[in-house]
């Protein structure tokens, strides 16, 4: 037996159980940061992400189990578009909102989103969080329950389940034993690696200088110059800045050997910054903002000091955001992501999982074509999602609802 609990703030859950269920190589899931954003307003109800977190816990009450769980009220800062059924339901005079999101917030990042650490049963946990997940949902009304950019062997356990796949695609880079950056450009093709070379050198010939500092290392003058820039980029683009300065410092402070700042500078200056989680393997880029303009900059703070750091650190991947054919001919190749999702209202289950087939194909098309863009000689393209694991084993689960949920 399994009993599942709702918890409408992380700070509720033990941080070092919770942590050790989400491992070391997603710091977008660690307590603190999940904690950070709740405790500085970043996530809550003027932003319609509502904690509503998942813990599973055994006959003894040991927590085995656990998930970043919202009830949202839109499908801003999900990254996974859904607007097009919210649509739907209006147009039928029904609400798609609210519904429940299984993601850490504004991070479109692959990862574990059913948190089992180590587990040897986590084919059975897997399977009891998403039916408690499920039951959950019912309880509470709300038109469907998505679980967004999951990893491989949950994805299929869903599907098993019943529920239905998305697919989508990202750009990400696989390191290969490169031991400098020098060693990753000989593997392209002679036009790329000349473009490479040429982006660099414009931004060091500009009078630009990079630099490369861990988040415990940053300033609070440095902080505040970053949120800045942060910010600009947001309304530059018509965007809502999410993140507030407190958040980033409490961060700094908790988890700061797990963020990286990436600082371009002119004229004794900071012009342009970006911001990175990283993990035990992996290297995630999340936010860039700039106050001057300098050719190819953002490609040198966004994605080549990143890939630079990887090579140094010995780190497998290094996945700089969503979207973004761009990046491919800068040596971040088409990748798989998924995100699954049980709809309650049968009668647009039916049409939603028919679109869902049929956008698959459509997105395995794009992932081909652009994989024949790949900068690299040899063939080497991005793995895509882990393979199918055994069916989960059934297990019991019952859901309670806590008072403050």
């Amino acid at each position: 037996m399994y009993q599942l609990t709702t918890h409408s703030s992380i700070d509720d859950i033990d941080p070092a159980a919770w942590n050790a269920l989400a491992g070391d190589d997603l710091p977008f899931l660690r307590h603190e940061f999940l904690a950070a954003m709740e405790h500085h307003g970043c996530v809550g109800e003027r932003f319609g992400w509502i904690p509503r977190h998942l813990a599973l816990r055994d006959g003894v009450g040991d927590l085995v189990a656990a998930a970043p769980c919202y009830l949202k009220f839109n499908s801003y800062g999900e990254f996974v578009f859904d607007w097009a059924w919210a649509d739907a339901y209006q147009r039928a005079g029904r609400r798609y909102y609210p519904k429940l999101v299984v993601a850490s917030p504004y991070t479109p990042a692959t990862g574990q989103r059913a948190l089992t650490g180590d587990s040897p049963h986590r084919a059975a946990l897997i399977d009891a969080l998403v039916r408690g997940a499920v039951e959950l949902a019912g309880q509470l009304g709300v038109s469907g329950l998505h679980w967004l950019f999951t990893a491989g062997d949950e994805t299929e356990a869903m599907r098993n389940a019943g529920l239905m796949r998305r697919l989508g695609c990202q750009f990400h880079w696989r390191n290969r034993g490169y031991e400098s950056f020098d060693h990753l450009l000989a593997d392209f093709s002679a036009e790329k690696r000349k473009k490479v070379k040429r982006e660099r050198r414009r931004v060091s010939e500009a009078g630009v200088r990079l630099r490369r500092v861990r988040g415990d290392q940053v300033s609070a003058a440095e902080w505040a110059t970053f949120h800045r820039l942060y910010e600009d980029t947001f309304d530059k683009r018509g965007g809502i800045p999410t993140l507030t300065l407190p958040f980033f410092r409490e961060i700094g402070r908790t988890m700061g050997e797990q963020l990286l700042l990436v600082f371009a500078e002119h004229d004794g200056a900071i012009v342009a910054a970006a911001f990175c989680l990283q993990g035990a393997n992996s290297l995630y880029g999340r936010h860039w903002g700039c106050s001057k303009e300098f050719h190819s900059l953002h490609f040198e703070a966004c994605y080549y000091q990143g890939l630079d750091h990887c090579i140094e650190h010995g780190l497998a991947r290094f996945e700089p955001g969503a979207q973004g054919e761009h990046k491919v001919p800068r040596g971040f190749l088409p990748t798989r992501t998924w995100s699954v999702h049980w709809i309650a209202d049968e009668t647009f289950r039916r049409p939603i999982g028919a679109f869902l087939e049929h956008e698959i194909a459509g997105v395995e098309d794009y992932i081909a074509e652009m994989e024949q863009h790949s900068p690299y000689k040899r063939d080497a393209q991005a793995a895509g999602a882990a393979g199918t694991p055994a069916p989960a084993q059934g297990a019991a689960v019952s859901v309670t609802r806590r008072a403050n949920a």
